[in-house]
């Protein structure tokens, strides 16, 4: 599976703060809070849905496997979005192990994982 995704009764507010906290423990930075509803609103779109997107990132990580292979920087920063459907709050994430997988180096497969099990964890902290 491509993605890994929860719900949450927290608010999409709430959830994004407590991720980022969750996050923080980590070691991973949020580069980019990103809010999407309210980008694309400001561009005339008609678009409602309470939409954020988070790039997060860990600074070692990230030099340990643009170290190995370059083109996983096509991947970086991690995403994590945080939305609301159907009234339900949604924490998801594409699974580094996945995007991985495209490059073909099994060389940065265990650290895709290692990584990719440390921010499920944070968002499974978060719900």
């Amino acid at each position: 599976m491509f993605d890994y995704t929860v719900e949450t009764s927290k608010s999409k507010d709430e959830a994004v703060r407590v991720l980022e906290e969750n996050l923080k423990e980590q070691k991973f930075g949020v580069l980019w809070n990103f809010d999407l509803t309210a980008k694309l609103q400001e561009k005339g779109t008609d678009f409602d849905t309470p939409y954020t997107i988070l790039e997060v990132c860990n600074p070692q990580e990230a030099n340990r496997v643009l170290s190995e292979d370059l083109l996983v920087g096509y991947f970086l920063p991690c995403k994590i979005v945080v939305y609301e459907e159907k009234g339900t709050t949604k924490i998801g994430m594409p699974k580094p192990s996945a995007l991985i997988d495209m490059v073909q180096n099994d060389s940065i497969k265990e650290i895709a994982v290692d990584i990719e099990e440390r921010l499920i964890g944070c968002i499974d902290k978060t719900v």
